[in-house]
């Protein structure tokens, strides 16, 4: 029976996932295998000696400590990809809301007073100051092309925009998911000199803080509209107060409201909506739940932020070890020597590294009895042994 402890309500799609003829799962556990979660911040949680795996029901990791679960040989696994309709979706919603002046207009009906042949002379007097500018013919920049940013990308070529992308990451199976028609930029500033829109979809690290400041305040074309709907932090509030004041700025529809920015023209904050439909909830806690499972059951590993992916069909007949250690020399001979020793014989083996970790998937031919299994966990440099 395996343990799975929930820290945030995840959807009953996933969870339904987990049979209950073999998994327990609740909210409150003590000695889980694995973790599930949303939003809820683990940075200053005690980490329990017996997870094996952490699950994100979306694509952020900032709220989990990878590095110090990277220490403890426990993959962090999320669902790039699975909400990514329901944010693309919203960054159209913000292009209208930057571009046609939908919220500034609203406010402004919804403030008038008097009968109604009264209101519509209000209406037809003050339509004027809410006129804006059409998407077709323009140029939406994209910055980073993961899965939300590919699907924007496609959704504007439809729309009959131009586009260009800047992601020196992009993956070969990225690059086949995206139109030949978005232009390939070779930098930040590429992007932002040629655009009418600009959203962004990367990761809060260090390279894309502040990505918008005043420094790059000066590449952006005029009238230019800005959307982060990926992190608070990737843009710095102060530059684009700054670019809406002098205009360089069209308008900012963010996700991430602040007390500096509500208040500002021209400033459209939204209460984090980027993923919050039934659907992407659904989507996500099924990507993850089934990930999590696969990995306890198989040990197999498929989008996880901090191990590589890691794959091996089961074979009836054998006994399989998964065996995590950081990525130094001479490890895997170190291993076979164990098992050999053990009259264990390699039915098949597949080992990959990401970063400082390696993982390797063994199929032996015979159970591997505790005493093994501990003689391998002994090894310098062993940071997780389990036989399933």
């Amino acid at each position: 029976m395996y343990k799975i402890l929930t820290l945030n309500n995840i959807s009953v799609a996933g969870l339904e996932k987990l049979p209950r003829d073999n998994y327990e799962v609740a909210s409150e556990m003590t000695h889980p295998d694995a973790i599930l979660l949303r939003s809820f911040k683990m940075h200053n949680m005690e980490i329990p000696s017996s997870l094996r795996a952490v699950g994100r029901a979306g694509a952020g990791v900032n709220n989990i400590p990878v590095d110090k679960l990277s220490e403890l040989g426990i993959p962090v696994f999320n669902a790039p990809g699975a909400n990514a309709n329901a944010v693309k979706e919203l960054v159209l919603a913000g292009m209208l809301l930057g571009c046609r002046n939908i919220a500034s207009a609203w406010d402004y009906v919804r403030n008038l007073h008097g009968d109604d042949a009264q209101l519509n002379k209000l209406v037809e007097a003050g339509k004027k100051q809410y006129a804006g500018f059409e998407l077709p013919g323009r140029t939406l920049g994209v910055i980073g092309l993961g899965a939300i940013g590919r699907s924007v990308a496609n959704m504007a070529l439809d729309l009959g925009m131009n586009v260009v992308g800047f992601d020196p990451g992009i993956t070969v199976e990225g690059a086949w998911q995206l139109s030949a028609d978005v232009e390939n930029a070779t930098s930040v500033e590429a992007v932002l000199s040629k655009s009418d829109f600009i959203t962004f979809h990367v990761p809060l690290i260090d390279a894309t803080r502040n990505m918008i400041n005043s420094d790059r305040l000066k590449s952006l074309k005029n009238g230019v509209v800005i959307l982060n709907f990926a992190r608070d932090g990737i843009v710095d509030n102060e530059a684009i107060i700054a670019g809406i004041k002098s205009e360089k700025i069209y308008a900012y529809v963010c996700d991430f409201p602040n007390n500096r920015l509500i208040k500002e023209e021209r400033v459209y904050c939204l209460p984090h909506l980027g993923a919050s439909t039934a659907e992407a909830e659904d989507n996500c806690a099924i990507m993850v739940a089934d990930q999590v499972k696969d990995y306890l059951e198989n040990g197999n590993i498929r989008n996880s932020v901090n191990f590589p992916e890691v794959r091996m069909a089961r074979n009836e007949s054998s006994h399989r070890l998964c065996i995590v250690n950081s990525n130094v020399l001479n490890m895997l001979g170190q291993i076979s020597t164990t098992l050999a020793d053990a009259n264990l014989n390699i039915v098949d083996m597949l080992n990959k590294s990401k970063g400082d970790i390696a993982y390797t998937l063994i199929d032996v031919d015979q159970a591997v009895n505790e005493a093994t299994v501990e003689k391998i966990n002994a090894i310098d440099g062993i940071l997780g042994v389990r036989a399933i």
